[in-house]
């Protein structure tokens, strides 16, 4: 029987949130993970059965964690620092900081803004980047060897 993911969502959510903060060891980034565990069942129903559901989604959630915890560790990188001080930025320096994306992503195209928070931000791999913008892993690398520069050389000036 195929299975109903809004039931299921009802019945197994709480059960998926409690692995999910088992695992990642923060709400916000929990509740995230659950819902990706449920986008992922929503994606693949078709081809899926009731049958077991609760091992399924439990197997899946525990995925979705340790995929979301290995990107973390392959996120920092040289030369973001500058991007978190931004973000971490008060209220006092929201001016401030907005000056200094505008002049970081200023001169840069859409799809360079879009690979930089896909994998900074996002946490995703260059082969997933890459997917998503339709470009050769190789270019998201490049683009993002580029941002980089053009990083360090703001971050001379700020």
């Amino acid at each position: 029987m195929p299975i109903d993911v809004e039931a299921s969502y009802r019945q197994y959510g709480p059960m998926v949130l409690r692995r999910c903060r088992q695992l990642l060891r923060t709400e916000e980034r929990a509740v995230d993970a659950m819902q990706d565990t449920f986008v992922e069942l929503l994606r693949h129903q078709a081809r899926l059965t009731d049958e077991a559901l609760s091992s399924l989604l439990y197997r899946m959630a525990t995925n979705v964690c340790l995929n979301r915890l290995r990107a973390q560790k392959r996120r920092p990188e040289a030369g973001d620092d500058l991007l978190e001080r931004i973000a971490a930025a008060g209220p006092e320096s929201s001016i401030l900081a907005r000056l200094g994306l505008d002049r970081l992503f200023g001169g840069q195209r859409e799809s360079t803004r879009t690979i930089a928070v896909l994998h900074l931000l996002d946490g995703m791999t260059l082969e997933e980047v890459a997917r998503e913008v339709g470009l050769s892993v190789s270019g998201v690398r490049k683009r993002l060897r580029g941002l980089r520069a053009d990083l360090r050389e703001l971050e001379g000036v700020v």
